[in-house]
C-alpha cells in the first residue's frame, strides 16, 4: 500500500496545531483561573508552605495538568511543523527503489533532493506559486509521472520544443546526435533484464549532454525502447533512465508535465540497500 506522506503530514500539523491553537486561546485561561481559584484557598499559606502542604500540591496539579491530547499535541507540533516546511519548501529525502539510474543511482542510495531548485510549489496540491527555473538538459529530476502517483526518478533528456530520436539505443536531440564514449562492456547476470533475455551485452558508456557528462548502460541488441521519436509539447519534459534498457520513462508513458515535477535530485548523502545491512557512506558525493 502506498502512502500518501505529504498528505498525512499536513493533516498532522493541522491537527496537533489546532489542538496547541484551541488549548492557548481557551483551555489554558480556564487552568489559570482555577489555578488562581486554589490560590485563593490556600492564601494562608506561603511559596515555601505550599510547597510542603500536600493538600496544596494535589488541589494545584489536579487544575494545572493539561489533558493527554493536548500535552501530546502541544509536543509533536513544533516538530512535525519543522518537518513539514523542509520536506515541502526545502530539501526531502527520496531513496533509490529499482535499477533504472544504473550506474548513476543504485539500489538503496538515499539522495537529498531540492524542492525549490524549479520553483516554489504548494504543499499536497503541489501548484507552482513562485518560479525559480527551469530544468535544464542533463538534470536528475523527481516528478510523479502521468500514469503512477508515485515519485519516480529520471534524467532529464528533453526540454519544450526539442525533438528526441532514438536509433539503436544511439540518442539524437535536435537533430544532433548526442556524444559518447565506450567505456567497457558488462555481460547481464540477471534473467530479468531485457538486455539478457535478448541475449546482449551491456555498453558503459559516458554520454555528454550540454554540458552535463554522465555514465550510462545500453544493451548491444536494442528492445522495444531503443527506437523513438517525438517533439517534446510545452510545459513537458522527456525524461529517461541511464539503464536505458531497464526504465520505465517517457518512451513508454510519454512526456512529463511541469506541475508534476517535485524537485532536483542533488546529492547522494548514504546508501542502505538492506534493512538487516549496515548504511554505507562510501557512494556519498553529488550527481
Amino acid at each position: 500500500m502506498d502512502f500518501d506522506l505529504p498528505l498525512i503530514l499536513f493533516i498532522l500539523v493541522v491537527v496537533t496545531g489546532a489542538l496547541t491553537l484551541y488549548d492557548f486561546l481557551f483551555l489554558s485561561k480556564k487552568r489559570k483561573q482555577a489555578i488562581a481559584t486554589v490560590d485563593q484557598q490556600f492564601d494562608h499559606l506561603d511559596v515555601a508552605q505550599k510547597e510542603q502542604s500536600e493538600g496544596y500540591q494535589q488541589a494545584y496539579h489536579s487544575v494545572a495538568a493539561e489533558p493527554g491530547y493536548i500535552e501530546t499535541s502541544k509536543s509533536f507540533f513544533p516538530l512535525l511543523l519543522v518537518v513539514f516546511v523542509v520536506r515541502s519548501f526545502l530539501i526531502e529525502p527520496f531513496q533509490i527503489p529499482s535499477e533504472s539510474m544504473v550506474p548513476t543511482l543504485e539500489v538503496g542510495d538515499f539522495l537529498a533532493v531540492n524542492k525549490f531548485a524549479y520553483g516554489i510549489r504548494l504543499p499536497v496540491i503541489d501548484k507552482k506559486i513562485i518560479n525559480v527555473s527551469d530544468p535544464v538538459r542533463g538534470d536528475v529530476m523527481v516528478f510523479i509521472p502521468p500514469n503512477d502517483p508515485r515519485y519516480y526518478i529520471k534524467r532529464v533528456i528533453g526540454l519544450p520544443g526539442d525533438k528526441i530520436v532514438l536509433e539503436n539505443n544511439k540518442l539524437y536531440v535536435n537533430d544532433q546526435a548526442v556524444e559518447t564514449t565506450f567505456i567497457k562492456t558488462i555481460a547481464p547476470t540477471q534473467p530479468t533484464d531485457n538486455c539478457y533475455r535478448l541475449g546482449g551485452v551491456y555498453h558503459v558508456e559516458e554520454e555528454t549532454l550540454d554540458d552535463k557528462t554522465y555514465t550510462t548502460h545500453k544493451c548491444s541488441v536494442p528492445g522495444p525502447l531503443g527506437n523513438y521519436r517525438g517533439v517534446v509539447p510545452k510545459g513537458h519534459y522527456f525524461m529517461m533512465g541511464d539503464n536505458r534498457d531497464n526504465s520505465a520513462d517517457s518512451r513508454d508513458w510519454g512526456m512529463e508535465p511541469d506541475e508534476k515535477i517535485v524537485g532536483k535530485a542533488f546529492v547522494i548523502w548514504m546508501h542502505w540497500d538492506k534493512f538487516f545491512s549496515l548504511p554505507s557512506f562510501s557512494r556519498v558525493g553529488k550527481l
